[in-house]
């Protein structure tokens, strides 16, 4: 008879369980679906030769598109998103700080410091210097 209690649960929609989980991710796929259908069905479909021209920044493009990037600007993005996602790690360590106790601040320090050590081995690389520089000899 418990078996039939647990499995009704399992399927009330009032009690967490596998059929509130799959009835939000039909509702999710419904409501995505829709915003699809509503913005192919809705939107203007006008071509035309300003629409077929590649945007860059406003600047109407000249010449063949196969330019060198500059290396620079990928480290910067790079190292953005290591920082940020060191950022997110500390921030959720501190929420839970007290529950963690101190072996979950010497794991956050072990962290840092392997981060640390990341920053002063680019630094020493000249992973940094994203300004002109002479050729060494």
């Amino acid at each position: 008879m418990q078996s039939v209690t647990a499995v009704s649960s399992a399927l009330s929609p009032w009690q967490p369980g596998i059929f509130s989980l799959v009835l939000y991710a039909l509702v999710v796929l419904v409501v995505i679906g829709a915003m699809i259908f509503l913005s192919s069905w809705l939107g203007e479909k006008r071509t035309g030769v300003e629409k077929q021209r590649a945007y860059e920044s406003g600047v109407i493009p000249t010449g063949a598109a196969r330019l060198h990037n500059p290396v620079p600007f990928y480290m910067v993005a790079i190292f953005f998103l290591l920082f940020d996602v060191e950022g997110a790690f500390i921030f959720s360590w501190a929420v839970a700080s007290r529950e963690l106790g101190w072996a979950g601040w010497l794991q956050m320090t072990f962290f840092i410091l392997i981060l640390l050590y990341g920053l002063v081995y680019i630094w020493k690389k000249g992973g940094l210097e994203w300004g002109p520089t002479s050729r060494r000899k």
